[in-house]
Formats: C-alpha cells, structure tokens, sequence
C-alpha cells in the first residue's frame, strides 16, 4: 500500500471512529506534529515516515506533469498542491 493509499484508508477509519480521528487530530498540537502524527501511525500498524511522507507528495506531482502532453508539461505547483500530509488533514478537518 502506497503512502496515498495509507491515508485514504486513515480517512475512512476516522470518519468511522471518532475516537481515532481526534487522536489524529491530536497530533497537529505536538512539539512536531508530523513527527507525531507518523508515530500514530506506525502505532495503528501503518508504515509511514516522514521522509516517505514528504517525498510522497512531491512524486505523484512529478509523475502526473510528466504524463501530460508527452512529459512536456511545466505548469507552476500550486501552493499544498504536492503535500499529501497537509492535504489529509484539510480533509479530515473539512469533515468535522
């Protein structure tokens, strides 16, 4: 399972338990929140790290540019557009 994949289903779990989502929720007030929030992660039996976490987002971005028109593609990134982490708790926070 890939990193989107990981949240897609975290999402799915939290919409379902709220006890889960504001534990999750919860780590956003730590010292260092990302930090935190892959701890709970592996806690819940996922395999996410920061590192995967951050490049994740960064990839998917560069493999979608370059599957448009031929590889071509050079449109500017948005702000957020390639952080799957922030985009994850936008939509978990956009559910409360």
């Amino acid at each position: 399972m890939n990193i989107a994949e990981t949240l897609d289903e975290l999402k799915r779990k939290a919409g379902k338990a709220p006890e889960l989502k504001s534990r999750i929720l919860q780590t956003r007030k730590e010292a260092n929140p990302l930090s935190a929030f892959c701890v709970l992660c592996r806690e819940l039996g996922y395999q996410v790290y920061e590192m995967d976490l951050a490049c994740a987002g960064e990839s998917f971005y560069a493999e979608i540019k370059r599957s448009t028109n031929g590889g071509g593609e050079n449109s500017p990134l948005l702000k957020g557009e390639d952080d799957f982490y922030e985009m994850f708790f936008a939509e978990l926070e956009r559910e409360l």
